[in-house]
């Protein structure tokens, strides 16, 4: 039988396990199963959007933030248009987790991407964030 590690080393860690500051985008942030994915489109709690993406958002009553993306090659032909748009979704995400906790976000892109300004999609991201933190306070 092999051995198994956790840890660091295996690429596995516990959320709990975290130092104040730490900000990885680790898996248990990540909506994985379709089943999870299905929940936030199904009723989702908020609902915001902007020109490039829609952010849906779900209470999912435990601590942690989890993230889910659907960018399409439909919408961004190149491969590096979406790992542009993926980049800057997860980036800040990730610096959120505070503000972000208790809810499944699911993001789609739904404009057209191609050859796409990093600064742009940013800013587009940091005030559809704003906006969704602002419903959720308002709730």
């Amino acid at each position: 039988m092999a051995n198994v590690t956790h840890g660091p080393e295996s690429g596995h860690q516990d959320i709990s396990d975290r130092a104040p500051g730490d900000h990885r985008f680790l898996r248990a942030n990540r909506l994985l199963q379709p089943s999870s994915f299905q929940r936030v489109f199904n009723q989702p709690d908020y609902k915001v959007g902007g020109r490039y993406f829609l952010f849906l958002a779900r209470e999912n009553q435990t601590p942690l933030h989890r993230l889910g993306l659907v960018i399409g090659r439909k919408r961004a032909k190149r491969a590096v248009d979406r790992g542009l748009a993926k980049r800057q979704l997860r980036e800040s995400f990730r610096q959120r987790p505070e503000q972000l906790a208790g809810l499944d976000i699911v993001v789609i892109l739904r404009g057209n991407l191609d050859h796409p300004d990093a600064a742009i999609l940013r800013t587009e991201i940091d005030s559809l964030w704003d906006k969704l933190l602002a419903k959720r306070h308002q709730a």
